[in-house]
């Protein structure tokens, strides 16, 4: 390893006796911080931040300084298990690694052979950079049915980017932004893809000015110039409010308008029908506060929009990332210094060529589940999870048999949480490969134990839109815990994939890198590598889109069916839509805020992280808990159309009378039933997962918008004693 002393690193080592450091690359979320790993005895014994890294420079989230506790947890997996009793009855034995795999090797094989590769549904979730491999395993099989988030966590941004200007666009930070628009994101708790808090906070240091757009006042809406307290929901009209104040003001860049965008008078035509007036009914915004950010966007040079999966969980998600694009591009923000950035990779093998996408057979694309429904999604190799369930349960459009599950935990992340605990109970065959025997765990077939960020060689990131490769080098081994890279490796060989993977997974890093002329083994010697940073890029190449503009009008959704203009479409669920339904549910329902210490599901067996969030909260206004005879900290019942759960109550005054807000990703590990709590608190009991209430080019779930009650519960004074201890 190479020598990483400095005096700093040299104090720490001798104060505490440590044996060594090793810099690394944190995978417990999205954020990609460098990281300085401490060792003794080849255990970890500390984690902090790397000064060095261009990514995070020193900083660390708690996540981050917790890694250790998670892979040393008690209730680690530390080898394979096969289930031996019914789903869900806890009873397993110890088996190989050969063993396991080999099992899981004939079923797929079995059920290719009986009901079309399509019959094998692959999954992953969030958290640990599998995306790549996952896809080219699958491809590779001939499946074209790989189950994500990316409907409505990501994924329509990346989509709606790249139809509208040809690359995924990002705050550049680095060049002092003078405006930032922070649009239902909270990246200082967050830390999302290609962002930190940390750049943002400087950015805020030096003087540039802050829109906050969200429904609840968060950190940056407490410090905002501006913050527009919108009703959930109802992002595009309020977008396109913005867009038709600077275009009657004529406060667009009137250059690139003319030179790089396609669409324009349709365009126009379409925001006029947004005027301000019109737009406070709908959003609940005054005004003259809509006049204000848009004047305040449009006339400071460079500005740009950090978005966040708020905008995406929603009917109008392919919409609502429209209209943000378009108030990047007609203010003249696109690729420029402290602008929306189109950063270029290194010269590597991107997620899209080791994906094998191409590979594909194209009879089997067309089985793709609900692409005909969802074009955008189908078209970026995306499925809608109601699809998967409706296959397994309905045999519709054909038979599901098997799942491979890898980082995901579908019970609690995706909506209609009883039909998706139902479908997995179903399905003929499930293997999971997973840190513990989480919900949707305990219902497989066979579990494979996952190897932490702490326990892998890999390229760290190397699909971020910032440009930044950093390696991942291995610290520990745990067990027989091993990367999801390596298990899937193994796994196509034996289904003959073997002719397009390696001996062990080094060869996949090398053929990463191979563009680039560096070996794995050479870049784990380096601190990172950059692509180009070049701004204005369109004036010579243009935009990779159909007609090289910037498309405001959208050429290829309109080839798919689709508005090819943004417009805004009420929530399915409303006091609009549907007043009936919220005279008996007379709140609107958001869901799906972070929590500093969690990664969606993950992390709540960690002490200390648990510490910090030792249960499930739900915000109201102290008006609503007057009036439903709340107080602060009571356990209370939320109930929608689709089902109720428990939440402790906190009284916050940041947010709408006319608002509640209850935390995701709960269950409770800590529970002795194989379920672990997981229709305790859940919030997707409370979701519904029609194709109806679905966003109809992504598929993306609305379950930032629903209706609901919420009320005291009714328990004895010993439960009450109890649940308070």
């Amino acid at each position: 390893m190479p020598d990483y002393a400095n005096a700093k690193i040299d104090r720490e080592m001798s104060l505490y006796g440590y044996d060594d450091v090793v810099k690394s690359h944190c995978r417990m979320c999205h954020g990609g911080c460098g990281v300085l790993v401490y060792t003794k005895n080849n255990r970890v014994m500390k984690i902090a931040g790397d000064p060095d890294c261009p990514i995070n420079h020193g900083t660390l989230c708690s996540k981050g300084i917790a890694s250790a506790q998670l892979a040393y947890h008690p209730d680690r997996l530390t080898h394979p298990i096969r289930r031996r009793g019914p789903k869900g009855s806890g009873r397993w034995e110890r088996i190989s690694w050969d063993a396991a795999l080999d099992l899981i090797a004939e079923r797929m094989l079995a059920y290719k052979d009986s009901h079309g590769a399509e019959s094998i549904v692959m999954g992953y979730g969030t958290g640990r950079e599998n995306e790549a491999v996952i896809y080219r395993f699958a491809n590779l099989l001939g499946t074209p049915n790989v189950l994500t988030a990316g409907h409505f966590c990501y994924g329509p941004r990346i989509a709606t980017s790249i139809v509208t200007c040809g690359s995924n666009p990002i705050v550049d930070y680095e060049n002092n932004p003078q405006c930032i628009m922070v649009w239902g994101n909270n990246l200082v708790i967050s830390n999302p893809d290609c962002y930190k808090g940390e750049p943002f906070s400087n950015a805020v240091g030096k003087g540039a000015k802050i829109i906050a757009v969200d429904p609840r006042m968060t950190r940056i809406a407490a410090r905002a110039d501006l913050w527009l307290q919108l009703r959930p929901g109802t992002d595009t009209a309020l977008a396109l409010g913005m867009l038709n104040v600077i275009v009657n003001e004529n406060l667009y860049d009137e250059n690139f308008v003319k030179n790089h965008v396609y669409g324009w008078e349709p365009f126009v035509k379409r925001v006029a029908e947004y005027p301000p007036e019109k737009v406070a009914r709908i959003t609940w915004v005054d005004k003259e506060k809509i006049k204000a950010a848009a004047r305040l966007f449009a006339t400071t040079k460079p500005a740009a929009i950090q978005w966040g999966v708020a905008i995406e969980q929603q009917i109008t998600c392919a919409d609502n990332n429209r209209a943000l694009m378009a108030l990047m591009g007609v203010t003249g923000n696109i690729d420029r210094p402290g602008g929306q950035v189109l950063f270029s990779p290194p010269k590597i093998r991107n997620v899209g060529q080791f994906g094998a996408h191409r590979m594909l057979p194209h009879e089997q694309a067309l089985k793709r589940l609900g692409g005909e429904r969802f074009r955008l999604a189908g078209n970026f190799a995306i499925i809608n999870p109601k699809c998967v369930w409706d296959a397994i349960l309905k045999e519709d459009p054909y038979a599901v048999k098997m799942l491979f599950l890898i980082s995901s935990n579908p019970v609690i992340t995706r909506a209609n949480a009883r039909e998706v605990y139902k479908a997995l109970t179903a399905v003929d065959f499930m293997a999971v490969a997973d840190f513990f025997l989480t919900p949707t765990a305990e219902l497989a077939d066979i579990v494979l134990p996952a190897a932490t960020w702490l326990e892998m060689d890999y390229i760290g990131d190397f699909w971020k839109r910032h440009g930044y490769l950093l390696p991942r080098r291995k610290v520990i081994h745990v067990g027989e815990c091993r990367s999801d890279h390596a298990m899937l490796n193994d796994l196509a060989h034996r289904v003959g994939q073997g002719e397009h993977w390696w001996d062990d997974f080094e060869g996949g890093l090398d053929y990463i890198l191979e563009p680039s002329g560096i070996t794995w083994q050479e870049f784990k010697q380096m601190e990172f590598i950059r692509g180009e940073v070049t701004h204005f890029k369109y004036r010579e190449r243009g935009f990779s889109t159909p007609t090289k503009k910037f498309e405001l009008y959208s050429t290829l959704l309109e080839n798919w069916g689709y508005d090819p203009l943004p417009r805004y479409q009420e929530p399915p669920e409303s006091p609009v839509s549907t007043p009936a339904l919220h005279r008996g549910y007379p709140y609107i329902l958001i869901t799906g805020a972070r929590s500093p210490g969690f990664f969606h599901t993950e992390n709540r067996q960690v002490p200390w992280l648990r510490d910090l969030h030792p249960d499930p909260v739900v915000e109201i206004h102290p008006d609503t808990a007057r009036k439903e005879g709340i107080a602060d900290n009571d356990w209370v019942v939320i109930e929608s159309p689709s089902g109720r759960i428990r939440q402790r109550a906190k009284i916050f005054a940041g947010i709408e009378p006319r608002v509640v807000h209850a935390q995701h990703g709960w269950w409770f590990p800590e529970k002795g039933d194989t379920g672990h709590g997981w229709d305790e608190s859940n919030v997707n009991i409370l979701t519904d997962y029609a194709f109806e209430s679905c966003d109809p080019a992504m598929g993306a779930n609305s379950v930032r918008t629903l209706l609901c009650v919420i009320r005291p519960e009714k328990i004895n004074h010993q439960e009450r004693k109890r649940l308070n201890e």
